[in-house]
């Protein structure tokens, strides 16, 4: 908050939740602590980005005026996320009755010898909990945390209820989780139980002199043709 002779700004940062090709707006409160017509000018070093609505204006004695300021959906987000537009904010008294169409660049002039007040805003973007970097839109999402079992199946279903988790889940999506999460936990234990049948099968073979029984071959097919069909479901 910034508190000058004429106006309280608030605040002096313009954050915007950053999303890629979304249009954005923020507001500024201006409060008007004299007893006179305060006049207001906005200025910004990037006016194609943004769009501020009312630009200029007049707030009245003892009273707030709210400033929205938009900024236009970007294509691409800064490479470190840090945004260098500037906004200034002048403000100077008015004459009583005075209206905004009444408003000339000459009153925000102070070489004609009038008493500006400036106030410099800087833009910051921001990110919710739940929202991912734009910088990182399109990586691939890693599970947050690991299961005994490595498989693809077990990685996609996590991968899966990931991005489930940063939306609203309706009773079909919740039934959908239920399901897959289901079938995720029976291809685990399905898969550790080949996995000990395979192990015990090394084990029968080690002791009969290293050969592989027709019984070990025809359980490795069966295993891939299990994690095959897993996969389609996926």
């Amino acid at each position: 908050m910034s508190t000058g002779d004429l106006l309280t700004i608030d605040p002096l940062e313009l954050k915007f939740p950053f999303e890629l090709r979304k249009q954005i707006s923020c507001s500024l409160q201006l409060s008007n602590k004299t007893d006179n017509h305060v006049a207001f000018k906005v200025k910004t070093t990037n006016p194609k980005k943004y769009c501020v609505r009312p630009n200029t204006g007049i707030v009245l004695p003892r009273s707030t005026c709210e400033v929205i300021v938009t900024m236009q959906a970007q294509k691409e987000a800064p490479a470190d996320m840090q945004c260098k537009d500037k906004f200034l904010l002048q403000s100077v008294k008015a004459p009583d009755g005075v209206t905004a169409k009444d408003i000339t660049a000459e009153m925000f002039n102070r070489e004609a010898g009038n008493v500006v007040e400036e106030c410099k805003l800087r833009v910051v973007y921001v990110f919710s909990h739940q929202q991912t970097s734009p910088s990182q839109e399109g990586s691939e999402l890693v599970p947050r945390g690991s299961i005994s079992d490595n498989s693809e199946f077990v990685m996609a279903a996590r991968t899966f209820m990931d991005q489930l988790d940063t939306q609203d889940k309706s009773p079909e999506a919740k039934a959908l989780i239920t399901k897959l999460t289901d079938e995720k936990n029976k291809a685990i234990q399905q898969n550790n139980k080949l996995s000990q049948e395979l192990e015990l099968l090394k084990r029968e073979s080690s002791k009969s002199g290293g050969n592989l029984s027709f019984m070990f071959v025809a359980l490795i097919g069966l295993i891939g043709l299990i994690m095959g069909y897993i996969m389609k479901r996926s």
